[in-house]
């Protein structure tokens, strides 16, 4: 970029389309005493890491509410918890050897993601197994990548598990705190409406448990999602954030309804043509091609003005016509037979050549009767 050439942005144009702490990422993924290479591709980058982390910390935290402030100092760990523990240790060191050598943030910041990526299948894996992740190991982990973040700066200082609910970095933990025990209250009750409602079979009741997720509650900046098998999931998000996560979602849905729309309307079509063609009269089925045929006469003769057609070679070597020994069911009197040499290797007519001359008939039986 350039001022002369006038192809560079301003910090100010940066913040009206990504928000400071995906530019705070976007300058943590390059060395500090790099060139950075400021497009789209950067962008990208750092919006689907900040996405990566959020997802996680509110997954952290969600975990953490519902399994209460238990004491798992004494809870026997499994063999998934000791194989996530010795990645973290290994992770951590990782970490550290990176901001060693010369503050490498890029590394850094890698191996924080591969860390939370294990992290998430851990949680996928306990669930699977029908057991709770272990709640000390998971806080730590959070505990650990919030620490991380907040010396790169990306969060601020006052901040507990994860990211404030504001983008541009303003705390709102008080907020949280306040609108948690009435959301978590909405959240059961919902979850208790949704079982008898299915048990009942009222699809209309599911239809306003459905509209309460989708509609109200990101309006407010909460975001429920539907786990089966498991309590209802509650994620205290930036409501501009959940507005455009809707809005996107439903412009997928619009594009996916078009595409099926488009989908049938050609399957419609290719029928219109099939059922078309089957009430077309066999005297006019040939006269329909005239780049097969060259000419026809009274009764339908077609000669061919190419040697192929339907992927079976129909003039057979003996001259430009349809030869009737190439079919079982075309065989010439006298001979019954009496097969070409190219139906004995094995080629065949496709069915829809054999249907358009059984479709022609007599007028197909003499063509090899007659001369060309």
């Amino acid at each position: 970029m350039s001022k002369s050439l006038k192809n560079f942005i301003t910090i100010k144009e940066a913040l009206g389309r990504y928000t400071s702490r995906q530019l705070r990422f976007a300058f943590l993924l390059h060395a500090w005493n790099a060139t950075l290479d400021y497009g789209t591709n950067t962008m990208q980058e750092a919006e689907q890491i900040e996405k990566l982390f959020n997802e996680f910390f509110l997954t952290a935290k969600n975990l953490l509410r519902y399994q209460g402030a238990e004491n798992e100092a004494f809870v026997k760990w499994g063999s998934l918890d000791k194989d996530l523990n010795a990645k973290f240790l290994s992770k951590k060191s990782l970490v550290h050897e990176a901001l060693c050598d010369s503050i490498d943030t890029a590394s850094a910041l890698n191996e924080m993601r591969d860390l939370v990526k294990e992290t998430n299948i851990y949680i996928g894996s306990c669930r699977q197994a029908s057991r709770d992740p272990n709640q000390s190991l998971i806080k730590s982990i959070a505990n650990y990548a919030t620490n991380l973040l907040k010396i790169f700066g990306v969060i601020p200082d006052d901040s507990t598990i994860g990211f404030p609910l504001s983008a541009t970095g303003s705390t709102s933990a008080g907020m949280e705190a306040v609108a948690e025990p009435f959301v978590t209250a909405l959240a059961r009750f919902r979850d208790d409406v949704r079982i008898v409602a299915r048990k009942e079979k009222v699809r209309d009741i599911l239809d306003v448990c459905d509209s309460l997720r989708d509609d109200v509650l990101p309006e407010l900046g909460v975001r429920l999602e539907d786990i089966e098998g498991q309590p209802t999931a509650i994620k205290f998000v930036d409501k501009e954030v959940l507005l455009r996560e809707r809005k996107r979602e439903r412009e997928l849905a619009e594009e996916k309804r078009k595409a099926k729309e488009e989908a049938r309307r050609v399957q419609s079509e290719k029928q219109a043509a099939k059922e078309a063609l089957k009430r077309i009269p066999p005297s006019e089925l040939f006269r329909r091609e005239p780049d097969k045929y060259s000419q026809f006469d009274e009764q339908v003769k077609s000669r061919f003005s190419s040697r192929t057609w339907g992927g079976f070679d129909w003039n057979c070597g003996r001259g430009k016509h349809v030869h009737s020994k190439c079919f079982p069911f075309f065989r010439p009197k006298g001979n019954p037979d009496a097969r070409c040499s190219r139906y004995k290797s094995g080629r065949r007519p496709t069915q829809e050549a054999t249907e358009a001359v059984r479709a022609a008939g007599e007028g197909v039986r003499r063509m090899d009767r007659e001369p060309t």
